[in-house]
């Protein structure tokens, strides 16, 4: 349901969250929000975990941690790199018994955050079916089942967030395009659309649907990143309202594949890479959304980030003009369109002190 960017063309936002600010200094500490009126971003540790381990601290059901800080697909790194490091400091979280929702209090995140800002705040979480990656099951014996546990759990708190008048909700990084890139069999990815649309079923507000290529420490996980050409059929039959898509990394490689499918829903393109500390041009910007507009409408175009600033990568300074550089960008091709301009205040010489 389009509600935040019905009538939009070519509106502008960003992934996730802003770096930390140097002086916050408090965590939540596995308090309540309510209890300590933080933000679940800023329980940040090593890599950025808190994205998933904020839910994870608040679920019934876990009864334990395991090392296997270098198991799976991370065996291959050594000592050295960083994202070793990464994984050394994460202790996967036990599933040793049924799956219950706890205090995860999102819609009172949402107020928060929203009665703070003039603009429709986007709420974003963690998807089922990734956060049971971040798990070892010793209750269901399936990945399917425990995904589908998590997808009912997440389903009543995201019903919650669009009751309290949350005009758009980010669902984060369902399994499809990993899926794709690596193997997973048709019913597989026909399996993760079914666990999206178990998530987000009845929750009555504006759906996005967020994929990128990881984004731990800030590091990509595939220097040459994947396509999304085997998951994209799968990923664009779920009932989410708007799809988000990694383009910045790979300028714009993957966008010929939009022109194949039809599709009713928005598209949401990344025109500035979260993984580097180069800001981009605005003219590299418009290139990218005039490349973006030989294959999808103005009018179902929505121009962001490839994914968060809010890790530990890069500094906040460079996080706000990466954000800058796409209203800049945007207003070159809202120019070219002969669309209303938006305002940039960073942009405006009337405020700077030359002027």
């Amino acid at each position: 349901m389009l509600n935040a960017t019905r009538g939009l063309v070519l509106p502008t936002t960003i992934t996730g969250s802003y770096p930390r600010p140097h002086w916050f200094t408090q965590e939540l500490r596995g308090r309540g929000f309510k209890d300590a009126l933080g933000d679940s971003r800023f329980d940040l540790t090593v890599g950025g975990k808190s994205w998933f381990y904020y839910v994870i601290e608040r679920l019934g059901g876990i009864t334990g941690a395991q090392d296997r800080s270098t198991g799976g697909g991370w065996k291959a790194l050594r000592p050295g790199h960083i994202l070793y490091e990464v994984m050394e400091a994460y202790q996967p979280a036990v599933v040793g018994a049924k799956l219950a929702g706890g205090a995860l209090q999102y819609a009172a995140l949402f107020k928060t955050a929203q009665r703070l800002a003039n603009k429709p705040v986007k709420f974003g979480a963690i998807t089922a079916q990734s956060l049971a990656k971040m798990l070892v099951d010793r209750h269901y014996g399936s990945d399917r089942d425990v995904i589908l546990a998590l997808a009912d759990i997440f389903n009543a708190e995201l019903k919650a967030v669009a009751a309290a008048g949350c005009r758009v909700i980010q669902v984060e990084e369902p399994q499809h395009h990993i899926g794709g890139a690596t193997g997973a069999s048709d019913r597989d990815l026909e399996f993760y659309t079914e666990a999206v649309n178990r998530e987000i079923a009845g929750v009555d507000t504006e759906i996005w649907l967020h994929t990128c290529w990881g984004n731990p420490n800030q590091q990509p996980l595939h220097w040459e990143r994947p396509s999304y050409e085997r998951s994209l059929p799968y990923l664009l039959a779920t009932n989410a309202d708007v799809l988000t898509l990694e383009c910045a990394s790979t300028n714009g490689r993957d966008l010929p594949l939009l022109g194949k499918h039809r599709t009713d829903k928005k598209i949401a393109i990344g025109v500035v890479n979260h993984s580097t500390a180069a800001v981009e041009p605005p003219e590299v910007v418009a290139s990218l959304i005039r490349k973006a507009l030989e294959y999808v409408p103005p009018e179902r175009l929505i121009l962001s980030t490839d994914c968060g600033f809010g890790r530990e990568g890069l500094a906040r300074r460079i996080a706000f003009y990466k954000g800058v550089a796409i209203n800049l960008g945007a207003n070159i091709v809202r120019r070219e369109l002969k669309l209303p301009e938006v305002e940039i205040p960073a942009a405006d010489p009337r405020f700077t002190f030359a002027g």
